[in-house]
């Protein structure tokens, strides 16, 4: 299921990320990369604010959706 659909404070693991190269190695700069854990924070009209090793990151909904869990 993509990140946009997990409810607020739940953790989940990062099963795979899809898409094109770039946009995948910009969330590997991030940190989100298969495997590890994140956790939704806060949603506003599908954007999402994502804590992930204790850093919290805001992504847009199309990133998101990127990101399965």
């Amino acid at each position: 299921m993509p990140l946009t659909m997990v409810k607020i404070g739940q953790t989940n693991s990062i099963k795979r990320i899809s898409g094109r190269d770039e946009p995948r190695k910009f969330l590997a700069s991030l940190g989100i990369i298969e495997g590890s854990e994140v956790t939704v924070v806060a949603e506003f009209a599908g954007n999402v604010i994502l804590s992930i090793r204790d850093t919290r990151i805001a992504l847009d909904k199309c990133m998101a959706n990127r990101i399965m869990v």
